[in-house]
């Protein structure tokens, strides 16, 4: 999935940073307990996975909760994930129930479809393009029955969140957007005219459970412990909830009444995307946080500058900060940023407990 922020192609940098920063004091990895607490799509966790004792994984975000459930799920059984793929393929009623709008003008469930977006009277005057006809239905006919397996039992939570990330994935693959969902393309691209393909997502085995919450950073931050501590917050204003909004509502399914021409549904808002909350955020976190090792992902377009950053983290204990060059985020307008490329900080903070809280 194309992502505001992913570190996919800031891997290598990542893991080789965390790795020498840990050999320095004698640490191996393999006896860390990493948490990733602003996990997005669960990148970095992913890379860290088969590499640490234990994962904990976190975001606000529900979708992100999806995915992060989704790809941090154990053993599962491939000849029963081969019998349930192949029937939510075939699964779709097409051409789509005439009069009914699916989800190329929002998501729902059958009675919110029927009651927000059927086509009489012109009661609803957008039409919003995220998906095609064909693909709108079968996402929504898919998120039916993935859901009604679940609660008649023919399928546990993780097989569920596993189904449900898969649908996310696929789903993102045929969208009509620039990469985000803050608003859809005039005209379908070529991409979104391909019809959707439902296909599983890697299954990483592990042999540990891991932990995977969907919480306010600064609330689960006080319930947690382990070794290391990976902050990948928000750099600017860009809020998440807006942005993936539309994969929220295939996550959820639930019943709202959607805003405006891009079919906005209820958020809540970041303090980490405040200007004026920003660095209160950051030094909760920072100074609640019951992890030796902090490692911070931030850029040099940040809400926040270098010397505020190192300033908070030289109160509470030594500091250090390595960099490397990152390509912009494709759905960034050249128009606005000329450069093509930002430098990518990583802040490096190895905490003093003492002064924890």
């Amino acid at each position: 999935m194309n992502y505001i922020g992913s570190k996919l192609k800031l891997s290598a940098f990542l893991l080789s940073s965390i790795e020498l920063t840990l050999a320095k004091d004698k640490i191996k990895l393999q006896d860390c307990v990493f948490c990733d607490i602003f996990a997005g799509t669960g990148i970095v966790n992913r890379l860290f996975k088969d590499k640490v004792k234990q994962i904990i994984s976190n975001d606000k975000e529900y979708y992100s909760f999806i995915l992060n459930q989704g790809y941090n799920i154990n053993n599962l059984s491939s000849s029963k994930l081969n019998d349930l793929f192949e029937e939510l393929q075939s699964d779709v009623k097409t051409p789509p129930i005439e009069g009914k709008i699916y989800l190329n003008y929002c998501l729902g469930n059958e009675k919110f479809t029927q009651t927000n977006y059927f086509q009489k009277d012109n009661l609803i005057p957008y039409k919003r393009q995220y998906f095609t006809d064909y693909n709108g239905a079968k996402i929504d006919a898919i998120r039916i029955k993935i859901q009604s397996w679940k609660d008649s039992g023919n399928i546990d939570e993780s097989l569920y969140y596993y189904l449900l990330a898969s649908l996310l994935e696929s789903a993102d693959k045929i969208a009509n957007t620039a990469s985000v969902y803050g608003a859809f393309l005039k005209k379908f691209k070529k991409s979104a005219m391909k019809n959707i393909i439902l296909t599983p997502i890697p299954i990483n085995e592990s042999q540990t459970t891991h932990q995977v919450y969907c919480e306010d950073t600064l609330k689960l931050i006080k319930q947690i412990k382990g070794d290391i501590l990976y902050l990948d917050p928000p750099y600017n204003a860009r809020e998440y909830g807006a942005n993936y909004h539309i994969l929220n509502t295939i996550a959820l399914y639930d019943d709202f009444i959607p805003a405006g021409k891009t079919g906005l549904r209820p958020y809540t808002k970041s303090n980490f995307c405040k200007k004026i909350t920003v660095a209160q955020a950051l030094e909760d976190t920072i100074r609640l946080a019951n992890f030796q090792y902090i490692f911070l992902s931030y850029n040099d377009e940040g809400l926040l500058n270098l010397d505020q950053i190192e300033s908070m983290f030289r109160k509470y204990g030594s500091y250090n900060i390595i960099s490397q060059q990152h390509q912009r985020f494709k759905a960034d307008s050249s128009r606005i940023h000329k450069q093509h490329s930002t430098i990518e900080y990583l802040h490096i903070l190895k905490k003093d407990m003492q002064k924890n809280r």
